[in-house]
């Protein structure tokens, strides 16, 4: 009876293992080497000639994946065991089929996504975005499988592509950056107006990084750079608003949190009442069936 030569079956063992890590590292290395060529020139490119980066960012992304996906090829296709393995498993493995096609759907879905995105571009790298209520953020980067947002704190939010290709966004930078920003307050009944409004005015033109937004048509008329309106009334108070040009959102940021303080400090120096709720506390003496009257501010 003949025995199976155990050091040879070692040696060609070996062998195919080290065949098959060698391809995986080469493949790793020339996807390393051909991203980052890739996004060298892609960055260049793009400040060069003055163009959007995001579909150069995408394109990057599947030419790494392709190559991948070419060098796993490779690898199986080189080794007769690999591919007989491989056509066994296909063949045989008809419950694993239906188990993977049904893990790789939402795979599928978050690349479909990410290729609209690069196609109808409702936002690109760079954008400052809303996502829904309460995430803002800058894009930050467009993967086959999801999206990167940098927050004003600067965390890194993931979002899978399917899931914010179907939120409703507020696009700050697509298109024209400028901003209006509204500079609210309420001032009480007895206040004067006319005064309240001059004093926001004021400070508003006084603000550095207000801009001039007015057509031609408006500054012929002499309309004033910045508006206030008197936009409702309250239980308690007029409400008041000023609207503020700005160049872009972080401007407009600025603006809104230095009017809040100097027009605060401005309406206590001047006498215009910003008004709060008052409240009226009755205690009642059991003992002596009295009630007496507290008001508080």
């Amino acid at each position: 009876m003949a025995f199976p030569d155990l050091k040879q079956i070692f040696i060609d063992s070996f062998g195919k293992i080290i065949l098959i890590i060698s391809i995986f590292v080469i493949t790793a290395l020339i996807a390393r080497i051909v991203g980052f060529v890739l996004k060298r020139f892609f960055k260049r490119s793009s400040k060069i000639l003055n163009v959007d980066p995001t579909k150069y960012t995408f394109i990057r992304y599947l030419i790494s994946a392709a190559i991948y996906l070419i060098g796993i090829s490779i690898a199986i296709s080189m080794i007769p065991s690999l591919r007989s393995l491989a056509v066994s498993l296909l063949a045989g493995a008809g419950i694993l089929v239906i188990v993977i096609g049904f893990a790789s759907q939402q795979a599928f879905s978050n690349i479909i996504s990410g290729i609209f995105i690069v196609i109808f571009k409702p936002f690109r790298i760079g954008d400052r975005l809303k996502i829904g209520t309460d995430l803002r953020g800058i894009v930050e980067d467009i993967t086959l499988r999801h999206t990167v947002i940098r927050d004003f704190e600067n965390k890194r939010i993931i979002i899978p592509n399917s899931v914010i290709n179907n939120e409703i966004l507020e696009n700050s930078t697509i298109g024209d950056e400028k901003i209006c920003k509204w500079v609210e307050f309420g001032i009480s009944y007895d206040s004067d107006v006319d005064k309240a409004k001059k004093i926001m005015m004021e400070e508003a033109l006084k603000h550095p990084k207000h801009i001039d937004n007015r057509t031609k048509e408006e500054q012929e008329n002499k309309d004033p750079i910045v508006r206030v309106r008197i936009v409702g009334f309250g239980d308690s108070s007029v409400n008041l608003r000023a609207y503020v040009w700005a160049k872009n959102p972080p401007d407009a940021w600025m603006i809104g949190c230095d009017l809040n303080e100097n027009i605060k400090k401005r309406f206590d120096k001047e006498g215009v009442e910003i008004p709060f709720p008052y409240r009226t506390i009755v205690f009642k003496d059991n003992k002596s069936s009295k009630k007496k009257s507290i008001s508080r501010k």
